[in-house]
């Protein structure tokens, strides 16, 4: 009897040491799982955030994005930062050039140690960078590209886009073309890029077998080039109906100078990326840009008609205060306000796991609106759709400012979506 009593004391003495040893060990666990998980570029007081933006160079008129967005996070700052964490911005030029923004990316990345990569420019230097993002397994994130690449999460999980694509955006030009000048003659000119070869396929989704026969002139120009002034006399030459104009806004502005002295008056499109008031249209000549067609999903800076919208007075406010030297008719500002309010919601929603890992899981399960963007825009992502928008409206160029027309196209329906209430 002894011997049984003996060992059950012993037993249970076991027992109730184990059961306090397994609740210790889930208080530690649940304890663990509360405290902060940072990657590099982030800890209790500090999320740092790389950029790459032409400064210099012949996109430099994008310059104003990435100082735009140095302005509204010192805003974020002085407000207390995200989580109480303040946002330590660093920007690098690459001067639109492919090998320097590898360059700045791998600075960003080893030296820096930045948290993630957000809004680098350009079709061509994202291209270059996105190996060995996905590489070092460092968000790539909201990239300023509608070229395809960077919506491809099966072979690059690590890099999302942001934008329309330009393949797109070329369908709805070629559906207007077709719905209302189906016999047209067509005149192409395009970057010899990435960026201008997914126009071209988008525009051969909807003409089809019509491509052929209505694009009589389609010639390329290089980024590196003065002027593009011969490819528009060459193209003039072949007597289009429409000219389609897949250029940055250095070399948008000069084909719209070029038409008005050649006294030519296609019907004239340009791509979303140049119809900014300030840098394309005004140097251009406003009188010469009158009649210009395009398709958006902005709020133009320079409308009237978005003065009591509570999006464009906060844009201004924050303007006002952070950014006062800025030219106003830019739309570049709102572009920066726009992506970087996106940024914030993202690192937000992440709360104290701020991971390579977080960053990309959230930021490829969104479904929200921006305050700067016309109504029925909405940001949506998954984790197998890596373009945020993909809704545009046509819309025409009066002289003064764009005028919207026809119904909100979505993209991924390839339909009109739903009228905003």
């Amino acid at each position: 009897m002894i011997t049984d009593r003996g060992s059950y004391s012993i037993s249970h003495q076991a027992w109730r040491l184990g059961k306090l040893v397994i609740s210790c060990a889930v208080l530690a666990a649940g304890n663990a799982s509360a405290e902060p998980r940072y990657d590099p570029g982030a800890s209790d007081t500090e999320i740092r955030i790389g950029n790459i933006m032409p400064y210099s160079g012949p996109a430099s008129a994008f310059g104003i994005i990435g100082k735009t967005m140095s302005a509204y996070f010192r805003m974020i700052n002085d407000k207390g930062g995200i989580n109480g964490r303040k946002i330590n911005f660093i920007s690098y030029d690459d001067a639109y050039s492919p090998s320097r923004a590898v360059e700045q990316a791998r600075r960003l990345v080893e030296y820096d140690e930045v948290l993630a990569i957000f809004a680098p420019f350009g079709t061509v230097s994202n291209a270059a960078i996105q190996r060995y993002m996905n590489i070092r397994h460092v968000p790539q994130l909201f990239v300023i590209t509608g070229a395809s690449h960077s919506a491809d999460p099966e072979h690059f999980p690590w890099t999302i886009g942001w934008q329309p694509s330009y393949r797109t955006e070329a369908r709805i030009y070629a559906d207007y073309i077709l719905r209302h000048h189906p016999d047209a003659r067509i005149g192409i000119l395009h970057q010899n890029d990435d960026f201008g070869r997914d126009y071209l396929l988008g525009l051969k989704d909807i003409l089809q077998d019509k491509y052929e026969q209505m694009v009589v002139a389609s010639l390329p120009y290089e980024v590196s080039e003065p002027t593009i002034e011969s490819q528009i006399v060459a193209i003039r030459t072949a007597a289009p109906d429409i000219f389609i104009d897949v250029a940055t806004p250095k070399f948008a502005a000069q084909s719209i100078r070029k038409l008005a002295e050649l006294d030519w008056h296609p019907v004239h499109i340009v791509t979303n990326i140049s119809v900014s008031v300030g840098a394309v249209l005004r140097p251009a000549g406003l009188h010469n840009a009158k009649g210009i067609l395009s398709a958006g999903y902005q709020m133009d800076v320079t409308d009237p008609q978005w003065d009591s919208h509570p999006g464009m007075q906060h844009f201004r406010a924050f303007m006002a205060k952070y950014y006062p030297e800025a030219d106003r008719s830019e739309s570049g500002p709102l572009v920066a306000f726009n992506m970087s309010g996106a940024l914030v919601e993202v690192i937000r929603r992440c709360g104290d796991d701020l991971t390579h890992e977080r960053i990309m899981r959230v930021a490829t399960d969104l479904d929200l609106e921006i305050e700067g963007y016309i109504p029925g825009i909405r940001i949506k992502t998954s984790p197998t759709d890596f373009h945020p928008i993909e809704q545009l409206q046509m819309m025409r160029f009066t002289g003064e400012r764009w005028e919207w027309f026809g119904p909100l196209l979505d993209g991924r329906t390839d339909q009109a979506a739903p009228s905003p209430d």
